[in-house]
């Protein structure tokens, strides 16, 4: 890989003799609430030299001494225009203004009406959270899980599945950053709802494809939310009273334009309303819980113009307990601080902490037998990043990383009635993953633009442990143990070092279409532990380690992006292939509960997913969104699974059918409707069955796993929002949200499963479980002030 480092350095570096030239650099921010804004076209007049605003709101542009024009844009902001004067460097920061009136359009990115033709973006997708707030959703609640699935290339198993699934990918894959700081579990209610409060997210982007080089540890995709600020200017509150929980934000200036915070909880009351119901009907109940909440909180302050400094935090929990206690939840906490060292050199530095995890408890009323199961990972990290805008033809950025894991796979005891205990615990695993990229994008012409980069990572597996080797053994059956090794604390028990190069293309063939090109190679060092149908919050985490090897996920995209009608409707088609080494599965009947002998049944194999993704937007006038269409396939091939051939992945989805439509009647008056269809998913169905003393066996005789598919799904959702005060000068909102969903009754599959007939045991009968299997009305009232 030196060639290519060297490579890289070199077409940064290689730059010939130019007039003199002078830096205009600084902020831009929303005029209301002092929001940083993100992705504001900044450029000079009437020419093609510009840049745009990164995720703090910070531009630089170099152009030659002289007078000029400088112009601002952004979508739903006025346009603003500034003479300069250029004879030394400048800083200018500006705060835009919302249009006159009421944007009568929603849009997936709130950016310039071409970036998705001229940047070098591509399998990326914006969502504004004004549109997210308008789409219908389960019981009246915005969600931005349920949104992100609406896109292409996005799927779920099922109603009721925690995470999401991209291009064929397992929920492990996919990066989720909460202001940068990961999320392991990002579903409250097993999936129902997300943890991200959208009165608190300000910007939500998801990465498919095309991956810069700034992100790294996932093999299938990046989801990167930011949450608000905090208005600096004035107090604002925001909220809702739904069917099943409530919301509230507030935030105001600390110090006005130079320090602010935001607040935003929510909690569930399920258990409140169904308190009573159950007292009477099942005493045994009466104390039961089941409810969640979460918190998010975040401070901003501009030290001066140089040093602004956040601080941002998230905690979040699952609580469920009939007899038993089962709770899960999130952790998070953030510290950033962005510097600038001159009009060309932006630094931002951030450290986080982020904590997953989960109890389940048992008891047995009357004696002091018990079950205790605690399980969790921790993060630390350290991650300076640095943007240098060399010129108008070069942007570089680099940065490094470092991340110290502890995984907590299982703190278990067990007591007797007689009190006695039994510990049944496993060791705690280290690791420690660093990584440090460049990359450069680079206008190569007007026409021709290019972003290439190298990221090198590297992971520990660390003692404090237990150093397991095992005996090769047949396949699909589990390795014999050779021998056990205990690690001292901070010594190396494995090593791994990834060279993850990318590379993205854009041609534009003229102001209406382009042709892009993406390419990047992803190293994944932990690997969730799974084999159920959907994933669920007791799944564990483990880290690679003697015995396990890092994931490595190569995919290439191409693209065709063109839009019509002075840039009403938007269209891309793209197709890829990602090809995986080192893909995780099991051998049949592995235990993988508080087993310390795991990886004994863990067995690693290849993967591959292919597919086509149709994407078309109406992004202007009253009526608005979107349908997308994916064609795919996603295979494994696992040494001694299914006769050694390719299998079907149990995310793979043929044919996936995505539409969002809303229609803006008039201030007052919006409507919305979802429609979703979806291949069933694969799963294994017995071929044969046996009669044993009059009871039926099911089995199967041609030992090919995923060798049917589950029924097709589909569903449609519908909403309606009543705007109470829209013309209200004092920026007060008041809004009623009907919703219905699954509109026409629809019993989807989560899966099927096979049993005797309880009256006649020598017939065996298929059972259909659906997770929703009626309709779900819902009434939500929001407010702002």
């Amino acid at each position: 890989m030196k060639p290519i480092l060297v490579l890289i350095l070199t077409c940064i570096f290689f730059l010939g003799k130019s007039q003199e030239k002078f830096t205009i650099s600084g902020y831009v921010k929303d005029g209301n609430n002092g929001e940083a804004l993100i992705g504001v076209t900044v450029y000079k007049k009437n020419s093609q030299i510009g840049t745009s605003t990164n995720e703090y709101g910070f531009y630089s542009l170099t152009l030659p001494k002289g007078s000029d024009t400088l112009m601002f844009s952004f979508v739903g902001y006025k346009t603003i225009s500034r003479a300069i004067d250029l004879k030394t460097n400048q800083v200018i920061s500006v705060e835009m203004g919302v249009e006159g009136k009421e944007l009568e359009e929603v849009v997936i990115s709130s950016e310039r009406e071409d970036q998705n033709i001229k940047s070098m973006e591509m399998s990326v997708a914006k969502l504004d959270i004004k549109q997210i707030q308008k789409m219908p959703a389960l019981l009246g609640e915005v969600d931005i899980i349920k949104s992100i699935q609406l896109l292409p290339g996005v799927t779920t198993v099922g109603e009721g599945a925690s995470g999401f699934n991209v291009r064929g990918g397992n929920i492990d894959q996919n990066l989720i950053l909460m202001d940068e700081a990961p999320v392991y579990n990002s579903s409250h209610l097993f999936g129902f709802f997300s943890i991200f409060n959208p009165d608190a997210v300000k910007d939500v982007k998801l990465v498919k494809g095309g991956i810069p080089a700034q992100y790294g540890g996932r093999a299938s995709s990046v989801l990167d939310i930011r949450m608000k600020e905090g208005n600096n200017k004035k107090l604002e509150v925001n909220g809702g009273i739904g069917s099943i929980f409530s919301r509230l934000s507030i935030e105001a200036p600390i110090f006005k334009d130079k320090a602010s915070f935001i607040v935003a909880g929510r909690r569930s009351y399920i258990d409140i309303l169904a308190k009573p119901i159950l007292a009477q009907r099942q005493p045994a109940l009466k104390d039961a819980q089941f409810y969640f909440y979460d918190l998010t909180a975040k401070l901003n302050w501009r030290v001066n113009e140089k040093n602004t400094v956040f601080a941002s935090g998230y905690l979040g929990r699952d609580v469920f307990g009939a007899g038993f206690v089962f709770n899960w939840g999130n952790t998070t906490g953030t510290i950033r601080w962005n510097h600038i060292f001159s009009s060309k050199v932006f630094m931002n530095l951030t450290t986080f902490y982020s904590n997953y995890s989960y109890e389940l408890g048992f008891k047995s009323e009357g004696t002091d037998q018990k079950f205790e199961w605690k399980s969790n990972i921790i993060n630390y990290s350290f991650k300076p990043d640095f943007t240098y805008y060399l010129n108008n033809k070069n942007t570089i950025k680099f940065g490094a990383q470092g991340i110290l894991y502890t995984f907590k796979p299982g703190e278990a005891v067990i007591t007797s009635q007689n009190g006695d205990k039994s510990n049944i615990s496993l060791d705690n695993q280290y690791g420690a993953e660093y990584a440090a990229y460049i990359d450069n994008e680079q206008k190569l012409s007007n026409r021709l633009t290019l972003q290439y980069g190298l990221r090198w990572s590297f992971f520990n597996y660390l003692g404090k442990g237990t150093q397991y080797s095992y005996r090769d053994t047949i396949p699909n059956e589990s390795r014999p143990l050779e021998r056990e090794d205990s690690i001292a604390a901070g010594k190396t028990i494995a090593m791994y070092n990834t060279p993850e190069p990318r590379l993205a293309v854009n041609y534009t063939i003229d102001d209406r279409s382009s042709v892009k090109l993406g390419y990047n190679r992803m190293s994944q060092y932990l690997h969730i532990v799974s084999n159920t149908a959907a994933s669920t919050p007791l799944d564990i985490y483990t880290p690679v380690t003697n015995n396990i090897k890092p994931l490595i996920s190569d995919q290439i995209t191409l693209g065709y992006f063109r839009n019509f009608r002075e840039n009403m409707f938007e269209t891309s088609v793209e197709v890829y292939y990602k090809d995986l080494q080192n893909q995780l599965d099991y051998v049949d009947n592995a235990n993988l509960l508080l087993n310390k002998y795991l990886e004994s049944d863990l067995i690693q194999g290849k993967g591959r997913a292919y597919g086509f993704e149709v994407y078309l937007k109406k992004a202007k006038g009253k009526l608005n969104g979107w349908v997308s269409y994916t064609l795919s396939k996603t295979e494994r091939q696992v040494r001694g699974l299914s006769n050694d051939e390719w299998f079907l992945s149990k995310y793979d989805r043929t044919h996936n059918v995505n539409t969002v439509l809303i229609f803006d009647l008039n201030k007052r008056f919006s409507f919305s409707a979802n429609f979703i269809f979806q291949t069933g998913t694969p799963a294994t169905f017995p071929t044969a069955k046996v009669e044993v003393q009059g009871y039926v066996i099911p089995y199967n005789t041609d030992n090919r796993r995923n060798n049917y598919r589950n029924t097709p799904y589909h569903r449609a959702d519908v909403g309606v929002t009543f705007n109470l005060a829209p013309d209200n000068k004092k920026g007060r909102k008041h809004a009623i949200v009907l919703s219905v969903y699954n509109l026409y009754n629809r019993r989807n599959a989560f899966s099927i499963y096979f049993r005797n007939n309880p009256d006649y045991p020598v017939n065996t009968e298929a059972v259909r479980y659906s997770v929703v299997g009626s309709i779900i009305p819902a009434i939500t009232y929001n407010f702002k002030f």
